[in-house]
């Protein structure tokens, strides 16, 4: 139990920083140089790996909600940086996205120790999670080749459909191969089974997925709508798939997993209210606080949010 905790607190970290980064990023690319907006890449990227990194070591329960913090460093750091004023009911999003991630963080699962890539293979190859693949399989070729020729371009929920649910699979790709490469360094080489490749070629593939539907839906349609739309769908399929896969409820009694559930509608509405509000007291023409990840389609899309919710 105490190198599972020392592994919830490493994540964590990881997480948190992670956010830290990306918010970041929005803000020195706002500045407008080209060596600012080269820094804000490198800026994303050094987030993107400790968010990938994070999925080694902390369930993704407790990793993909804290995805909205990047939303609350932007906005801050928008505030004293850029002198873009964060009113009152931008305060009170960020508040809440601090308190419902606290409420995470407090009562978080522990996941069990795994020794082998083999054994998130067992995992992923139990009926429950199979049903689960499938389901998410045939609900995205039906989205993509049915519904996003007739109406992609006028129902934002088709393109963000398929980036949610391929995104679940992604994270959980994400996390294997984050297992092996921490057990890899630690001196149990993963390379050696076919399972951490099968696992990498999934990432890459769904990745490369996301991001195609993910700009579809941020050139069709209003940012501000797309964010936290992307963001709660991201993240609940994500957290279903973690609980279907890695069972990280089993051992929780009933107010823990309540207060989880309440942290995240907190986190939730933050991020709602943070959007909706995003504009209130500034001009039409600078009307720039920063979102999330999923905004900017030159960033990759977070395993968070994941948007942030963006990989």
């Amino acid at each position: 139990m105490g190198n599972t905790v020392h592994d919830n607190v490493i994540g964590l970290i990881l997480a948190v920083s992670s956010s830290v980064f990306i918010g970041s990023s929005f803000i020195i690319k706002k500045m407008g140089l080209k060596r600012a907006a080269s820094n804000g890449k490198r800026a994303v990227l050094v987030g993107e790996l400790a968010n990938f990194a994070a999925y080694a070591f902390a369930p993704a329960i407790l990793v993909t909600p804290l995805g909205a913090l990047s939303i609350i460093f932007s906005s801050v750091l928008a505030h004293f940086i850029l002198k873009e004023k964060l009113h009152i009911f931008g305060v009170l999003g960020c508040a809440l996205c601090v308190v419902g991630s606290t409420s995470i963080v407090l009562h978080a699962p522990h996941e069990k120790d795994i020794h082998s890539v083999k054994e998130v293979w067992e995992l992923a190859t139990e009926p429950g999670f199979v049903v689960y693949m499938c389901l998410v399989v045939v609900w995205v070729f039906v989205l993509i080749f049915h519904f996003a020729p007739k109406c992609g371009q006028s129902h934002m929920m088709v393109y963000v459909g398929i980036c949610s649910l391929t995104g679940s699979i992604t994270v959980m790709a994400v996390k294997a191969v984050g297992i092996a490469l921490k057990l890899t360094f630690e001196g149990m080489n993963q390379f050696v089974y076919f399972q951490t490749w099968f696992f990498t070629v999934v990432v890459i593939g769904c990745c490369l997925l996301q991001i195609n539907y993910l700009n579809k839906a941020l050139d069709t349609f209003n940012t501000a709508v797309v964010s936290p739309v992307y963001y709660v769908m991201f993240t609940s399929f994500t957290i279903v798939a973690s609980i279907i896969m890695f069972k990280e409820w089993a051992k929780q009694d009933a107010s823990q997993i309540a207060t989880e559930l309440c942290g995240f509608v907190t986190i939730l509405s933050g991020t709602f209210l943070l959007h909706k509000t995003k504009d209130m007291g500034t001009k039409p023409s600078d009307a720039t606080l920063v979102n999330p990840t999923p905004d900017d389609p030159e960033l990759p899309i977070k395993t968070h949010t994941h948007e942030s919710n963006q990989i």
